[in-house]
């Protein structure tokens, strides 16, 4: 679910699967964020501590998701490709090379998930449904909402289509707080705090991201 306007540079995170359970790719590419956020940075010679002032991100947590000890929910994700000048979708599920992706059910295409900053809370867990695709400037995801008692708000640049596929979602739009039920949608800018989880148990949504 911060920065400066500017030209989106992402080549597609809130969200995660379609239709049935998402099912895990052989490699499980949740573990290789973190990695890649740390790469990056590197490569561009900048510290953690440089990299704290400019997103406001704690240094602390920063080396928590470089560690893998936390996984980055999308929002944060959004802000670090900003700030390391990377696309969203390299962060997320690596370099597209194709021109379109088709997307069979259950394909087990890359799933990743979200925690809590704190941790041990996972909060949703979300499949990317092209990944193939060079130079996506949106990036579609199924995703898996857990509750989020905490209620954890999300602010990035972007905007977001969300539609519910399974269950019921608890949402929060700025001051706005209401229900989706199956089949119910939602639209918003990212710039505005937002929350977005299951209401009980679990729920499943589609979720479109731009990275404006």
């Amino acid at each position: 679910m911060d920065t400066k306007d500017q030209k989106p540079h992402i080549n597609v995170d809130y969200f995660e699967d379609l239709t049935g359970d998402i099912a895990q790719s052989a490699k499980d590419p949740v573990e290789e964020i973190g990695t890649r956020i740390k790469a990056i940075r590197e490569a561009k010679g900048l510290s953690l501590e440089e990299l704290s002032h400019i997103t406001g991100f704690d240094v602390g947590l920063l080396s928590k998701v470089e560690k893998k000890e936390i996984q980055p929910q999308l929002g944060m994700v959004i802000k670090l490709s900003k700030a390391l000048d990377s696309a969203f979708s390299r962060l997320i599920s690596g370099v597209g090379s194709r021109i379109y992706s088709v997307t069979r059910k259950n394909e087990g295409k890359t799933t990743s998930r979200s925690t809590s900053r704190t941790g041990p809370q996972q909060l949703y867990t979300y499949q990317s449904l092209a990944p193939e695709v060079k130079g996506r400037h949106m990036e579609a995801l199924m995703v898996t909402l857990e509750e989020n008692p905490d209620e954890e708000m999300s602010v990035h640049d972007g905007e977001e289509f969300i539609y519910v596929l399974e269950g019921v979602v608890a949402a929060k739009i700025g001051d706005d707080a209401f229900e989706l039920a199956q089949g119910d949608s939602v639209y918003y800018l990212s710039t505005v705090p937002h929350m977005v989880a299951s209401k009980s148990g679990k729920a499943k949504i589609l979720a479109v991201l731009y990275d404006g």
